[in-house]
C-alpha cells in the first residue's frame, strides 16, 4: 500500500491558557494509502510539527519528514518499523521529527489495522486485550479547596484512582503541597488510589523532592510522577534511595525507545509512562513496554489529550493482564473531546475496555474537528509549503 496522502489538521480552543493542560489544542494527522483512511495524534507544538514535515532540507541528516515518508510503501508492521528507522537517520538533526512522526505512525498502524479486519494490539502480538482501570488525571486546584473539588468529583462519577498534577505543586512552601495532599486524599476518600505528578518542577533538586515524601506517605499515595526533567536521571535514580513506599513514575519526557531505556535502569523508576504521541508512536512504545515487562517494571500510558490518543496509547500494554493503571484524561477540553465520535467511557466496573474493530477502532467527527481548525500557511520563497486541508 503506497502512502498516498498525509494531511495535518491543527486544532485549538479559541483561547489557550498558561495552565498545564495539554488538551487546549491538538495536532490530528489524516493518513491515506491503497484507499484507506487512518487517523494519528501528534503530542506537540502543533505548527511547529508541521513546520518539520514539510521544512526545506538542510542536510543529508537534516531532511523534512515528508521526503522520507509521502509515496513509501507499508503492508506489514515491518514496513512501519522500517519507516521509523527511516526517519530517525534522515531526520537525525530535526528535533521535532519525532513528535510528526508519531502522529502518521499511528495512522499507518490504523491502516494496516484496518486493511487487516484486525485491532491494532493484534497486529503487536497480543491474542486479546485487558480491561484497564482508568485514573481521573487533573491538574491541582489553584486552592485546596479546589483539589478537594476535583478529587471529590472524580470520586462520585465512580472512578477509584486520581491524580493530580502541575498546577501550585512545588511552587510553594512545604505547608502549602501539604494543604493540597491532604486536600486531595479527602475529596478521593481513604481507599482511593491517589496518584501525584510534580510536573517535573525540581528540575534536579533532590533534596527538595526528598522533603515531600512524607508528606505523601502520609496521604498513603502510590507514587510521585516527574519530579525531575526528563533526562535527569541521576536524579532519579538518588530520589529513589531515598524514597521509601513512594515509587517514582516517569517517562512521558521520552522521545525514543533509549530515553526510556535510561529512566528504567538508572533512573529506576517503578513506573514508565510512555506518550505514544511523543516518542515515536506505538511501536517504539511498544518496545518500552517489553522492556518493562522484562525488568519487573509497570507500563502506564501518558494522555493528558483526545480520545484518539487514548485509543492509540492503550494498544502497546493492551495484552498486559498485570498492568492494569490507565492515564485517563478526564476533564479535557472541548476540542479533545469533540474531534472524535468515539470515546472510551468507563464501563460499570470503572474499567475502560480497548476497542476490538479493526484498526485503533476510533471514527473521527469531521464537524468536531472543523469547528477548531485553525487557518494557517507556511511559504519559503514564494512557495506554500503547507496550507490547512480541506476535510
Amino acid at each position: 500500500m503506497p502512502i498516498e496522502a498525509i494531511d495535518f489538521f491543527y486544532l485549538s480552543m479559541p483561547v489557550v491558557e498558561d495552565i498545564g493542560d495539554g488538551s487546549q489544542d491538538a495536532l490530528v494527522v489524516r493518513v491515506a494509502a491503497d484507499g484507506v483512511i487512518g487517523w494519528g495524534e501528534c503530542e506537540a507544538s502543533p505548527l511547529t510539527s508541521i513546520a518539520a514535515y514539510v521544512a526545506p532540507m538542510s542536510h543529508g541528516a537534516c531532511k523534512p519528514v515528508e521526503a522520507v515518508v509521502l509515496g513509501r510503501k507499508v503492508d506489514s508492521p515491518a514496513d512501519i518499523y522500517g519507516l521509523a528507522a527511516a526517519v530517525e537517520l534522515e531526520c537525525m538533526d530535526l528535533l521535532q521529527a519525532a513528535h510528526t512522526w508519531s502522529g502518521i505512525e499511528m495512522a499507518l498502524w490504523d491502516i494496516l489495522g484496518r486493511k487487516r479486519d484486525a485491532p491494532v494490539y493484534e497486529l503487536l502480538g497480543y491474542k486479546k486485550a485487558y480491561p484497564k482501570l482508568p485514573y481521573a488525571s487533573q491538574l491541582f486546584g489553584d486552592t485546596p479547596a479546589g483539589t478537594l473539588a476535583g478529587c471529590r468529583s472524580a470520586r462520585d462519577k465512580g472512578y477509584r484512582a486520581v491524580k493530580c498534577g502541575w498546577g501550585p505543586f512545588g511552587r510553594g512552601g512545604l505547608a502549602d503541597d501539604r494543604d493540597h495532599l491532604q486536600a486531595a486524599r479527602e475529596g478521593l476518600g481513604p481507599e482511593g488510589t491517589l496518584l501525584i505528578d510534580a510536573g517535573q518542577i525540581f528540575r534536579e533538586d533532590v533534596d527538595a523532592a526528598a522533603a515531600r515524601i512524607s508528606m505523601l506517605e502520609e496521604v498513603g499515595a502510590t507514587w510521585l510522577e516527574e519530579p525531575f526533567h526528563g533526562g535527569a536521571y541521576d536524579a532519579y535514580g538518588k530520589l529513589d534511595a531515598r524514597s521509601g513506599k513512594i515509587k517514582l513514575a516517569g517517562g512521558e519526557a521520552s522521545h525514543n525507545v533509549h530515553m526510556a531505556r535510561q529512566l528504567i535502569d538508572y533512573g529506576k523508576v517503578s513506573y514508565i509512562q510512555i506518550d505514544c504521541g511523543r516518542i515515536g508512536g506505538i511501536g517504539p512504545a511498544k518496545e518500552v513496554a517489553d522492556y518493562a515487562v522484562a525488568r519487573g517494571v509497570t507500563y502506564v500510558n501518558h494522555t493528558f489529550t483526545s480520545h484518539l490518543a487514548l485509543c492509540a496509547s492503550l494498544q502497546p500494554f493492551a495484552g498486559l493482564e498485570k498492568h492494569v493503571i490507565c492515564e485517563y484524561p478526564f476533564a479535557p477540553k472541548s476540542v479533545a473531546w469533540d474531534m472524535s465520535q468515539t470515546h472510551l467511557t468507563p464501563d460499570a466496573n470503572g474499567e475502560v475496555n480497548v476497542p476490538a474493530e479493526p484498526g485503533l477502532g476510533v471514527t473521527m467527527s469531521a464537524e468536531g474537528i472543523r469547528k477548531y481548525l485553525v487557518d494557517a500557511e507556511i511559504s519559503v520563497k514564494g512557495k506554500v509549503l503547507y496550507r490547512t486541508p480541506k476535510l
